[in-house]
């Protein structure tokens, strides 16, 4: 899914749900790389322009043919004609790097329609790191909410507690993790 013609206004829609403590802080951006073959290129999220969530196309379609790899060689009988099980594997390697955190530009796209189409509370019952980022830093959520969170935060991905604690601090809500 590009996005390109569509992202200003994507953008633009984004930064209306970021709250207003973060406003100025935070920033959306969307770089193509005109020639790759498929013109994808990364999604970037900055924080005091400093990028904290780097989502390359690139990488993460490399990370994912290796995490593929090494499924299949974990299965000694794989067979490359057998369709449903590459699928599979493919989406087994993928899973595994949304739980690390790894993804492409097509994956923020994907998570960036879904958030503009959900409530807050889907948002937040989400297991994708992705998508509790953008929930963490959307003005929907106030601080009690955010107090609430506190308990549950610990388990969730190091990137997902690093953007607890910018709005936890941005709100001036006393947290400990």
């Amino acid at each position: 899914m590009l996005y390109s013609p569509k992202w200003s206004k994507a953008k633009k829609q984004l930064k209306s749900f970021t709250c207003e403590s973060l406003r100025s802080r935070v920033d959306f951006q969307v770089i193509n790389y005109r020639r790759a073959h498929d013109q994808l290129g990364r999604a970037v999220i900055t924080v005091d322009k400093v990028e904290k969530l780097n989502m390359c196309t690139i990488t993460a379609e490399r990370e994912e043919y290796y995490r593929e790899r090494a499924i299949q060689k974990q299965l000694d009988d794989f067979n490359f004609d057998d369709v449903s099980n590459n699928l599979a594997i493919q989406e087994k390697a993928h899973q595994s790097l949304k739980n690390e955190a790894i993804y492409a530009q097509y994956d923020f796209f994907s998570v960036l329609e879904k958030y503009f189409n959900a409530s807050i509370e889907d948002c937040l019952d989400s297991s994708d790191s992705l998508f509790k980022i953008l929930c963490l830093l959307d003005r929907r959520i106030g601080k009690r909410t955010l107090k609430k969170m506190n308990d549950t935060i610990a388990s969730e991905h190091p990137l997902v507690q690093d953007f607890f604690k910018l709005r936890c601090e941005a709100e001036n809500v006393r947290v400990v993790i």
